[in-house]
């Protein structure tokens, strides 16, 4: 009897050792994301020089890009937490984490410039869903790029102006 309860303990601390290995690789993850996201060989210098230097802030990389003005003075709000997991219009699954957006008419892939009219901070997201489904909204965007462009603690809605990346 104490034999098997000694086994049957040091079977689930390998168990529990062998899951705790697994969870390190999610920061491999994370980095392959951020370059997904990144379409131009151009983009992929810029994010390899805030590699090296820590200098360099992202939103100095942001400016220099070339875009092209697709809407002003509009509203954006952010996507609710309980839809994670869930699959997108494109196929994809939603995270809050990643730099998307959802939008009723851009199509998927586009890379869209969001810059709070009331801060000048910006953020590029990539469409892959369609939405919002209310009037006067123009963009969804994940929770994370918003809380970075956001000037008042994450509440919705703010005003943007939106430029397309080419």
């Amino acid at each position: 009897m104490k034999k098997n309860i000694l086994i049957i303990s040091f079977v689930l601390l390998i168990a529990a050792l062998v899951s705790f290995s697994s969870v390190t690789k999610s920061g491999f993850v994370r980095k392959a994301s951020l370059y997904d996201t990144v379409k131009n060989k151009d983009s992929l210098k810029v994010l390899d020089s805030i590699k090296k230097s820590d200098s360099i802030r992202v939103v100095d990389s942001i400016s220099n890009l070339k875009t092209k003005l697709y809407k002003k003075n509009v509203e954006a709000t952010h996507y609710s937490d309980k839809l994670n997991g869930r699959k997108t219009a494109s196929g994809q699954i939603f995270s809050n984490k990643k730099y998307t957006a959802a939008h009723k008419t851009l199509k998927f892939g586009t890379k869209v410039k969001v810059t709070n009219l009331a801060n000048n901070k910006s953020v590029i997201v990539t469409i892959n869903d369609r939405g919002p489904f209310t009037k006067n909204r123009e963009i969804d965007l994940a929770k994370r790029p918003f809380l970075d462009i956001s000037h008042n603690n994450g509440r919705s809605p703010l005003r943007v102006s939106l430029e397309i990346v080419e």
